[in-house]
């Protein structure tokens, strides 16, 4: 009786162990395909939820339904005009049909290797294809001008393809090339470019030129403006002197002819003054020379005789 407890309890753990083993479990960001000695069997497992396999022989493999990430190393290519950049750009894929996936590529790291073969190869072929201006400029635009200096920038060169275009021809090329590997590219974006080192210093060369021709050209100019500040400067104080000289003589012409006009006025006054100074200087003089006791002879021209004949 023992016996058959014993016995009872061991099948009921191996109907267990082969009933667990039996279900698999899939949430919405996986997908799965179930092999059998390393083939797979039946079609992909798509759906979330439970799902059933034969216990110990078969086992899953789980994909991830996600969008997953493709980052490019950054590579030294060469424009079709002989610009030598480094390239760095990166790409968005998702595993669409895990079966395909599992045949071809077995799992992620596979798949993430052969993108890099894949994306690198059609990123060189596309840069060495396209002139430079193609590659960083996406459209033919008028330049917005915000600084005088730069007014003679008429227009920018103009572009054939332009960038998107670039990134949409190497998304769709890749695409092919990836048709038969169960996944599908959803994006690809040139994520960096940059000249070469040497380059790069020739470049920077070149800006520091222009940069210094502008300051050149506004020295210049500054230089001018305060030649003509130093002008208008000399002509408007030789014309604030000439006036002040001419105001001047005028104050001094005007000043000397009232000057003349009271002298002349003083002249004709001190006439008059003089002859009656002249008379009272000598009626004092008579007066301190003569007393009641003494008498005098005068002379016809005599001044003393003349004041004295024209009192009467």
């Amino acid at each position: 009786m023992k016996t058959k407890h014993i016995t009872i309890l061991i099948l009921i753990f191996v109907i267990a162990v082969l009933g667990a083993n039996s279900l698999f479990i899939l949430d919405e960001t996986q997908q799965a395909i179930v092999t059998q000695f390393g083939k797979p069997v039946g079609g992909p497992r798509l759906n979330p939820g439970l799902n059933f396999k034969a216990p110990l022989i078969q086992k899953v493999q789980y994909f991830d339904k996600r969008y997953l990430k493709w980052d490019g190393d950054p590579n030294q290519v060469p424009t079709q005009d002989k610009r030598f950049m480094h390239v760095d750009t990166y790409a968005r894929w998702q595993i669409v049909d895990p079966l395909q996936f599992f045949i071809r590529l077995r799992d992620e790291r596979s798949g993430q290797s052969r993108l890099d073969d894949i994306l690198d190869g059609e990123t060189r072929n596309a840069v060495a294809s396209y002139l430079l201006l193609d590659l960083v400029r996406s459209t033919n635009r008028t330049p917005e001008v915000y600084e005088d200096y730069l007014e003679d920038i008429e227009h920018l060169e103009d572009i054939s393809v332009g960038r998107e275009a670039i990134e949409a021809q190497v998304l769709e090329r890749a695409n092919e090339r990836t048709a038969d590997l169960g996944i599908v590219i959803l994006d690809f974006r040139f994520k960096r470019m940059n000249y070469v080192a040497e380059v790069r210093e020739r470049v920077y060369d070149r800006m520091i030129s222009e940069r210094n021709r502008i300051a050149d050209q506004f020295r210049s100019e500054g230089e001018g403006e305060a030649r003509k500040i130093e002008g208008d400067k000399e002509r408007d104080l030789a014309q604030i002197q000439s006036e002040a000289i001419r105001e001047s003589e005028m104050i001094r012409g005007r000043a000397d002819a009232r000057a003349t006009e009271i002298y002349a006025s003083a002249y004709n006054r001190t006439a008059m003054s003089r002859d009656l100074y002249t008379f009272l200087r000598a009626m004092e003089a008579l007066e301190k020379s003569l007393d009641e006791n003494t008498s005098i002879i005068l002379t016809t021209d005599n001044e003393l005789f003349r004041f004295l004949k024209n009192t009467r």
